[in-house]
C-alpha cells in the first residue's frame, strides 16, 4: 500500500466546495431511479486494513479478533504488517477471518517475475482479488499526459493476464488524480485507463469518496462500466471534504447501491483513511470499522 502522504487531502477547501455541490445537485437529479428495495449481504461486507494500520501495528491478533466480533468475516489487506504471507494468513484464520482481497502495486517499471511473486503471496493468503492501489500523480500534481496512462494500462493488462492464469482477478483502485483532463482535452485519465485495459483482465474497485473528490458521480461510473465494478470502497465525506465514518457524511450510498447489480458489485469494503491517526487514537479505528459495518448491515435501499 502506498505511503500515507499519497492520501493527504490536496486543496481540501476548494475540492470540498465542488464535491458538496456535486453530491447535493446530482443526487437530487439522479435519486429515485432504479428504486427497488435491496440490502448489502453481510457476507459481502469487508474492511480495508489500511483503516486500522496503526492499531494493527500495536496488536495484530487482537485487532483481528475484534473485527470478527464486530461481524466481519472478510478483509482487504494492505500488506502483511511485518509478517510473512503464511504468518498473516494464520492470524486471520485464528480469528475466523479471510482475506478475499489485497492491495498490491504492480511493478513499475513492469517486471513479470516480481509480479509472479506477489501472485504467489496472494495465493497463500487466499485472495480472490488483487488490486493495484494508486496511480496518476507526479511531484507537481496529477498526470495530464495521456501517453502515461496508455503505457500504464498496457502494464495492467499484462498483470491482469498473469493474475487470471493464477486464478485471481486484478482490480484497479482510483483516487481523484485519475479524473484530471488529459492533453488539454475532455478525456480523463480514468477514461483512458478504462478504455485501454481489457475488462476481462482488469476490473474496477471504485473508491466512492475519491470519485466524488474528483467530481465524478459514482452512478455515472456505473452506467459507463456496467458489470466491471466488482468492488467499492465505502468511504464517506464530511462537509469540509475530509473523511468521515460511513453513514455520517454527505455521500448518498443508497442511491449508488441501488445500481449494485448493474455495476457487478460483489464486495463492499469499509474504509476511513484517517481513522486511527492523530488527533484520533489508533483504537478509534475500530470504532470506525464498527460504524461502517453497522451502517452497511442495516442499510435498505
Amino acid at each position: 500500500m502506498p505511503e500515507l502522504s499519497r492520501r493527504h487531502l490536496l486543496g481540501a477547501a476548494a475540492a470540498g466546495a465542488v464535491a458538496t455541490t456535486a453530491i447535493g445537485s446530482q443526487a437530487q437529479a439522479g435519486g429515485g431511479r432504479h428504486g427497488s428495495s435491496g440490502r448489502v449481504p453481510k457476507d459481502q461486507i469487508s474492511v480495508q486494513l489500511y483503516t486500522l494500520r496503526n492499531q494493527l501495528a500495536i496488536n495484530l491478533e487482537t485487532t483481528f479478533t475484534e473485527l470478527a466480533a464486530i461481524g466481519y468475516t472478510r478483509i482487504e489487506h494492505a500488506g502483511f504488517v511485518g509478517r510473512t504471507a503464511a504468518q498473516f494468513t494464520a492470524a486471520l484464520k485464528n480469528a475466523g477471518l479471510r482475506a478475499t482481497s489485497g492491495h498490491v502495486a504492480i511493478p513499475q517499471p513492469w517486471n513479470a517475475e516480481t509480479w509472479k511473486k506477489s501472485l504467489e503471496d496472494a495465493a497463500i493468503v487466499g485472495n480472490k482479488f488483487i488490486v493495484h492501489p494508486y496511480f496518476g500523480a507526479t511531484a507537481t500534481g496529477p498526470v495530464r499526459d495521456s501517453s502515461v496512462y496508455k503505457a500504464f494500462a498496457a502494464d495492467l493488462n499484462k498483470a491482469g493476464e498473469l493474475a487470471r492464469r493464477a486464478g485471481l482477478s486484478l482490480g484497479y483502485h482510483n483516487h481523484h488524480n485519475e479524473f484530471a483532463r488529459q492533453d488539454g482535452g475532455d478525456r480523463t485519465g480514468f477514461d483512458i485507463l478504462t478504455s485501454y485495459t481489457d475488462s476481462r483482465l482488469v476490473h474496477l474497485e471504485v473508491d466512492l469518496y475519491w470519485a466524488w473528490r474528483g467530481a465524478a458521480d459514482p452512478v455515472d461510473l456505473i452506467e459507463k462500466h456496467r458489470n466491471r465494478i466488482k468492488q467499492v470502497h465505502v468511504k464517506d465525506l464530511d462537509f469540509s471534504s475530509a473523511f468521515a465514518d460511513v453513514g455520517t457524511g454527505l455521500i448518498d450510498f443508497k442511491r449508488i447501491f441501488r445500481r449494485a447489480k448493474e455495476a457487478g458489485l460483489v464486495e463492499f469494503v469499509v474504509e476511513r483513511d484517517d481513522a486511527g491517526t492523530a488527533p484520533r487514537t489508533p483504537a478509534q479505528a475500530l470504532d470506525s470499522a464498527k460504524a461502517g459495518y453497522r451502517y452497511l448491515s442495516s442499510l435498505r435501499y
